[in-house]
């Protein structure tokens, strides 16, 4: 077994502890031959599968269809909608040769779809018998990032994107807010990352969108974590793409329609949210390994004999639909502890010969320090309850922590020493001006990241300029 590198620790470079996880984990590495790209080896891959199925059922069984529209979009696309493309603009990559010859018109290739299916849409849609048209895409995005950071922000990653059109503005916001709290669900009942939904500022918005919604999630250090998207899109693109339908009485209408996405930057939140010093944590609902069964052994009869055992318990396990690895390689038991724990296996299992003398075997959670001896008997039940267990702790753990680090300020100075010092949210009075929001953000880096959904009205002054304000927003540092 090769010599590992150590892990950074969170309290002395975060950034670095973060790229070290990664690294020790084997889920993703720099494409270097490809400017600001990644790998996503197959144990990070194998979480985003899960992601991918988690999100896929909810999305079915709210009515939407996958569909796989272009990867290149004709140029004049994006111009078609202004706010649009001048939001993407620094972005984007762009193809002008094909076959050997300079093309007629260029290509972008695909930082966003809401143009692409705005063109078929108009296709599709005819009357109001045609909505609502539900669709959904998994793909690849490309946007050229000048910071880029693995699974954050890269120059490619994967996503999905939910596209609808509808008959009605009440419809399409009763979409756009259906969907925010299907990604909300998702992120705390599957990730166990508790999130804050909420509204965009103006300023914060989706390029082409009326209105954006999203769910914010908070990190170890602090920052905040725009985990994902639902934009109410108006009527912009189907004024931009001529989507119109006949309504009931006969009319022409242009369509309502909306756009949603979560990406590959989840597993980031997700090593982010719970990962240690010793590597990464994984939520059971998400993990690439459940058990490691390390059989303990010095000698080929005590190897056969521990072995034998541990190859029935996986199978007993695996049965119940969990990932088990049994780990016989001829190395040290110490060793292997420390590279599973790395790779954020759940829980692991020792099967020693003074185990089998007893018919028992040691029990230890990733997540928590202590070990424990389960009867063998009993064994399948007991892993199945701790994995039931430590998906409910790890919430329970990330929401005691986001609820501590959210603090209220009502002072300048008090909002600037939170941001400067421990970081977290800071719940703050802001008069809803652009101007004064974009101050905020020149002077400290500090962006409003959400106002949140569950905002009691209240009277106040703005943290900035002492104008009046009637809700409190949430300010922050983020990825």
């Amino acid at each position: 077994m090769a010599e590992q590198s150590p892990i950074t620790p969170r309290a002395k470079d975060f950034p670095e502890w973060y790229q070290d996880v990664i690294r020790a984990a084997d889920l993703a590495e720099p494409a270097h031959v490809i400017k600001g790209a990644m790998v996503i080896k197959p144990n990070g891959y194998a979480i985003w599968e899960k992601i991918q199925r988690e999100l896929d059922t909810r999305f079915k069984a709210t009515g939407h269809r996958n569909a796989y529209f272009p990867l290149f979009i004709p140029e004049s696309f994006l111009k078609k909608e202004a706010e649009h493309v001048e939001g993407f603009s620094p972005e984007l990559a762009v193809v002008t040769i094909g076959g050997g010859k300079e093309l007629e018109e260029r290509y972008v290739v695909r930082p966003t779809s809401e143009t692409i299916i705005g063109h078929f849409f108009a296709k599709w849609i005819q009357t109001h018998r045609d909505l609502p048209m539900l669709i959904n895409q998994w793909a690849n995005v490309v946007r050229w990032e000048m910071r880029t950071r693995m699974f954050l922000r890269t120059s490619e990653f994967l996503w999905q994107e939910g596209h609808t059109a509808h008959a009605t503005h009440e419809e399409s916001l009763k979409e756009t807010l259906q969907m925010l709290d299907v990604y909300a669900d998702f992120a705390e009942n599957v990730m166990a990352m508790p999130v804050v939904k909420g509204r965009k500022t103006l300023n914060e918005k989706f390029a082409g969108a009326v209105m954006s919604y999203c769910i914010e999630g908070m990190m170890q250090n602090g920052w905040a974590l725009q985990a994902g998207t639902s934009h109410d899109l108006g009527q912009n693109f189907g004024k931009a793409f001529d989507v119109k339908f006949q309504t009931v009485e006969g009319k022409s209408e242009y369509v309502w329609q909306t756009s949603w996405g979560v990406s590959t930057r989840l597993i980031g939140g997700l090593i982010m949210t719970h990962s240690d010093d010793a590597g990464l944590i994984c939520p059971p609902k998400l993990a690439t390994y459940h058990v490691v069964i390390v059989p303990i052994f010095k000698n080929d009869a005590e190897r056969a004999a521990t072995t034998e055992v541990a190859r029935r318990l996986a199978a007993d396990l695996k049965a119940k639909d969990l990932t088990v690895v049994v780990d016989d390689r001829d190395e040290r038991p110490g060793a292997k502890y420390f590279e599973w724990e790395r790779k954020g296996a759940c829980a692991r299992i020792e099967i020693g010969p003074k185990d089998l003398e007893k018919n028992s075997f040691a029990f230890k959670r990733r997540d928590l320090e202590k070990k424990e001896f389960v009867p063998m008997s009993g064994g399948v039940a007991h892993v199945l309850a701790q994995m039931d267990a430590m998906q409910g702790d790890l919430l329970r753990r990330a929401r005691a922590f986001r609820d501590a680090g959210t603090k209220r300020q009502d002072t300048w100075d008090g909002l600037k020493a939170q941001m400067e010092g421990p970081g977290g949210f800071g719940s703050a009075h802001w008069c809803g001006d652009g101007k004064c929001e974009a101050q905020v953000k020149e002077e400290t880096k500090v962006t409003i990241r959400c106002i949140p959904l569950d905002n009691p009205q209240e009277a106040g002054a703005c943290v900035r300029c002492g104008r009046p304000s009637q809700e409190r927003v949430l300010f922050a540092r983020s990825y």
